[in-house]
Formats: C-alpha cells, sequence, structure tokens
C-alpha cells in the first residue's frame, strides 16, 4: 500500500489523518479515547466507507478528501477477516471489534493496522497511529474538494413516470 484516502467534511480538513473523531466518539475498531485516523487503501472504497453512513435525503455538500501517501517500508499489522466473530459485519459493530485497534495502539509497535472492509470485506482500510514515531514518516497531500454522483443520494435522483 502506497497512498490511502480519507472522506471528511471540510470543517475537519486542517488535520484529517490526527485521529482525533476516532478519539472523541471512537470507531468500530477502536473505543472513545484511542486516537487512530481511519483511513482506505482506495479513493473508491474512502467514499463508500463514508457514503454508507450519510442520510439518502440529506447528503452534505462539503465533502472533501484526503490524501496521503505512505513509505512502502512502513511495518503493519493486518486482521484477517476469518479472525473476527461472525457478526463483525453488522450494521452495529460488534464491541469486540474495539479491541482490536485498542489493543493495537496500545502496544505502539506499528503505525498501521490493515482491516477489512465492512462494504468491500476483500478490500482493506487502515488505521493509522499518529501516535507512533513512523508517523511522521508520512507524506499528507493537500485535501480536495470531493465530487460524487449525485444519484447515490435520493435527492439527486428523478422521478421515474
Amino acid at each position: 500500500m502506497s497512498r490511502v484516502y480519507r472522506v471528511l467534511r471540510k470543517a475537519y480538513a486542517r488535520t484529517p489523518f490526527d485521529g482525533e473523531g476516532a478519539y472523541r466518539y471512537g470507531g468500530r475498531w477502536s473505543s472513545p479515547g484511542t486516537r487512530l485516523s481511519y483511513a482506505s487503501e482506495r479513493q473508491s472504497l474512502g467514499m463508500l466507507e463514508y457514503l454508507v453512513h450519510l442520510d439518502q435525503d440529506d447528503p452534505p455538500s462539503d465533502l472533501v478528501l484526503a490524501i496521503a501517501d505512505l513509505p512502502e517500508d512502513l511495518t503493519h499489522e493486518e486482521i484477517d477477516a476469518g479472525d473476527l466473530p461472525g457478526n463483525w459485519r453488522e450494521a452495529a459493530a460488534p464491541p469486540e471489534l474495539e479491541r482490536f485497534g485498542d489493543e493495537f495502539a496500545a502496544r505502539g509497535e506499528h503505525c498501521l493496522l490493515l482491516v477489512p472492509s465492512v462494504p468491500s470485506p476483500s478490500e482493506h482500510n487502515c488505521l493509522i497511529n499518529p501516535a507512533h514515531s513512523d508517523y511522521k514518516r508520512i507524506a499528507f497531500i493537500e485535501t480536495e474538494q470531493l465530487s460524487y454522483d449525485p444519484r447515490m443520494f435520493r435527492k439527486g435522483q428523478q422521478r421515474r413516470r
């Protein structure tokens, strides 16, 4: 993996990979109080991961795409879907999933944790540990306005007669 992508609201674009959102609110792979930044290995997966959580009738107009280049030699851990509980893909994340990111961050051995994506299990999301010493080796590229196909939302669909 050499590049990761993160979709977020423009208000948070100044520090897109600092892990503040996960620290405050937690996520599928970490509990509140654990600072990790969630990113995806492909732009399309990053969009999918974000858009599945939106209200179909009220999509935000201020989304941006943050991109980071990862050094090829950056060490990582990887979680295999076969090692997860059978219900790991449920919409409400099983609480036991949080321990994977919490323990990863607490160990501090690697900067990256690769986890399977819920909407696309053969692809990976990447949890970045901003407290790891290799975090400073990541090249954060300027964010850009994100455009998505309005047909993805009911508001953008035209009624057929």
